[in-house]
């Protein structure tokens, strides 16, 4: 028996890819029952999206999120039948949704309904106001926030995702986040990029798909955490349900705290973090918080290895 803390990190939009959960899927009763259950949920074949694209229509927001919350909740299923409970969980974004889904704070199909509204409430704000986002790279923390104070001589724009030390994302109108890039490479940084969303999330230009998802929560059932649970606005734990609740809501226009909300579990006593779902953007993240930090990913049947070795 390992004796660790075991923090798990959920990821959001980004890291889907077409293929992702299938081989769970095949190896594992449990993984396939999510997947299956998903399917019936939604009334549509979600997994076949997962399993075999198209990469364009898995890109869409709509699709893109109940994809990674069915893909990380299966994953997980692999990971509670080999014994691996978390102390404490964080998702980045949508993962949010499956980090309280494995806090028991709702059950799979209330999570994978909010995760399904939130997707087509964030997609219809992207269409009625147009925006984008953009990763600055290998800038302090102060200069983002100087150069989205300049950029928006040219419409709004935002710190949305501190996720690393010198990697900030910044989000809102297409010409303000342009002039940004512009600005982050005349301060320096060698490798700001223009990403290719369909929206500026986590910025003002989509509240309204807050006003939907306010709507959507206050009828979902909830309840407390089961085990420590640290939100994207504050990058603290969180425990109250009204408080997640708003918290849920509140993210779609603000800041996504990830390296905050690293140190957080770190603080709270985790001594290894795993990353459960499609992909390796979280733990490729975590020695750029805190080098001190040890991380693995589970996102196939092989990685259930290199998850014990971790935990020791």
């Amino acid at each position: 028996m390992h004796t660790k803390t075991i923090a798990m990190m959920f990821p959001g939009q980004g890291s889907q890819a077409v293929g992702m959960g299938r081989a769970l899927a095949e190896s594992n009763a449990a993984a396939r029952a999510i997947f299956e259950q998903a399917d019936t949920v939604l009334g549509r074949p979600l997994s076949r999206l997962c399993f075999e694209g198209p990469e364009d229509e898995l890109k869409q927001t709509v699709n893109t999120q109940p994809a990674l919350y069915v893909t990380s909740a299966a994953a997980l299923a692999v990971l509670r039948e080999a014994g691996i409970e978390p102390a404490i969980v964080a998702g980045h974004s949508l993962g949010e949704y499956t980090a309280l889904y494995a806090a028991d704070v709702f059950d799979f199909e209330t999570g994978l309904r909010l995760v399904q509204a939130r997707g087509t409430a964030m997609f219809e704000a992207g269409q009625a106001r147009p925006g984008t986002m953009a990763a600055l790279l290998s800038l302090e923390g102060g200069q983002v926030e100087d150069i989205c104070h300049k950029a928006s001589a040219k419409g709004c724009v935002v710190p949305a995702n501190w996720n690393s030390p010198g990697q900030i994302v910044v989000s809102g109108d297409t010409e303000a986040v342009a002039e940004a890039v512009r600005l982050a490479q005349e301060a320096g940084s060698k490798r700001s990029v223009m990403l290719s969303v369909s929206g500026a999330f986590h910025s003002p230009l989509v509240q309204s798909a807050v006003d939907v998802m306010k709507r959507e929560l206050a009828g979902a059932a909830m309840q407390p955490p089961r085990c420590m649970f640290v939100a994207n606005v504050s990058a603290a734990l969180a425990g109250d349900v009204e408080t997640i609740r708003q918290g849920l809501a509140d993210q779609i226009v603000r800041c996504v705290r990830w390296a905050e909300s690293v140190e957080t579990m770190a603080a709270a006593g985790a001594d290894v973090f795993i990353e459960v779902g499609a992909g390796k953007v979280l733990s490729g993240l975590l020695r750029r918080i805190n080098k001190d930090l040890a991380g693995a990913n589970f996102a196939a049947p092989e990685d259930l290895e290199k998850v014990r070795a971790a935990l020791g």
